[in-house]
C-alpha cells in the first residue's frame, strides 16, 4: 500500500490515509487502496475501526481535482459510482467506525467522514462541501448522507454556500459528537473504540445493521427489523454470559464474539 496504512492494536483497526503532501486527498489509487484495506480487515478479530489522515492538518482534503478536472460526463458518473463503492463498504461494514477528522474535511473528506459511524475531530478540523465553487455537486455522497445527519435545511445551507464551518460549529449541528485538543484526538478515538470492542461483538454489530437498516424503512417495518436482530442475539455464548454475569453480580468473563 502507497497511500493507505492499517494497524491492529488488540481489537481495534486504525485505518490512515496518508498522501500528506496532497492534503490526503482522494484519487483512485487512494480509494482503490481503501477498498482493498476493508476487504482485508479481519472482522474474526478487530471489532471497532477508526478512519483518520496523517499530519496534523487535514484528515481528507477531498477529492483530488487534477483528476477531475478533464473528465467527461461518463466518466464523472464513473469516478463518482468508484468513490460511492467504497464509502458505501465503509457505511455497511459490519463492526463500527469511528471518523478521527484531524483537520480539513472537505468534498469527499466531508463525504468519507459521514460514511462511518461516529465522527469526532480536533478543535482545528473544518468541514465543508465546497462543490458548487467548483462547478459540480457532491459526488461521492454527500447531498445524501449529509441531509440525513443535520436535516435537509442545515444540508442545504452548507452546499449551496459551499461554505467551510469549524469544529464548533460541526458540533453544534451534530455533524461531529465531540471536540477535542488535536493531540487528544487519537487517544480520545482510541478509547472509545476499545469501549466499543469491550461489548459483545454479535451484539454491537446487529445493533449497527438495526439502525441503518430501520432508517432506510418506516417505522411498522423498522421495528420489525429490530426484533429479528434482537432474537438473533439469544442462544449465542456472549448472551448467556452477559446475563449470568448481570444476574452473579459479576463482570463478564469475556465476550467471544460467539
Amino acid at each position: 500500500m502507497e497511500f493507505i496504512k492499517y494497524e491492529v492494536e488488540g481489537a481495534v483497526g486504525v485505518i490512515t490515509i496518508d498522501r500528506p503532501k496532497a492534503l490526503n486527498a482522494l484519487n483512485s489509487a487512494v480509494l482503490a487502496e481503501l477498498d482493498a484495506t476493508l476487504d482485508a480487515v479481519d472482522l474474526a478479530a478487530v471489532r471497532c475501526l477508526i478512519l483518520t489522515g496523517s499530519g496534523e492538518k487535514s484528515f481528507v482534503a477531498g477529492a483530488d481535482i487534477g483528476e477531475m478536472s478533464t473528465l467527461t460526463k461518463a466518466e464523472g458518473e464513473a469516478f463518482g459510482k468508484k468513490g460511492n463503492d467504497v464509502f458505501r463498504k465503509l457505511e455497511t461494514l459490519p463492526i463500527p467506525v469511528i471518523a478521527a477528522v484531524n483537520g480539513f474535511a472537505l468534498g469527499g473528506g466531508c463525504e468519507i467522514s459521514m460514511s462511518c459511524d461516529i465522527r469526532i475531530c480536533s478543535d482545528n478540523a473544518v468541514f465543508g462541501q465546497p462543490e458548487v465553487g467548483l462547478g459540480i455537486t457532491p459526488g461521492f455522497g454527500g447531498t445524501q448522507r449529509l441531509a440525513r445527519l443535520v436535516g435537509p435545511g442545515m444540508a442545504k445551507q452548507m452546499i449551496y454556500t459551499a461554505r467551510n464551518i469549524k469544529a464548533d460549529e460541526a458540533l453544534r449541528i451534530g455533524l461531529v459528537n465531540a471536540v477535542y485538543p488535536l493531540a487528544e484526538l487519537m487517544p480520545a478515538a482510541k478509547k472509545m473504540a476499545a469501549g466499543i470492542a469491550k461489548n459483545a461483538p454479535i451484539a454491537v454489530r446487529n445493533c449497527k445493521k438495526a439502525i441503518n437498516e430501520g432508517l432506510e424503512a418506516g417505522m411498522d417495518e423498522a421495528v420489525v427489523i429490530e426484533e429479528k436482530l434482537f432474537g438473533d442475539c439469544f442462544e449465542s455464548y456472549d448472551q448467556k454470559e452477559g446475563m449470568a454475569a448481570f444476574l452473579e453480580k459479576r463482570k463478564v468473563e469475556a465476550f467471544l464474539n460467539k
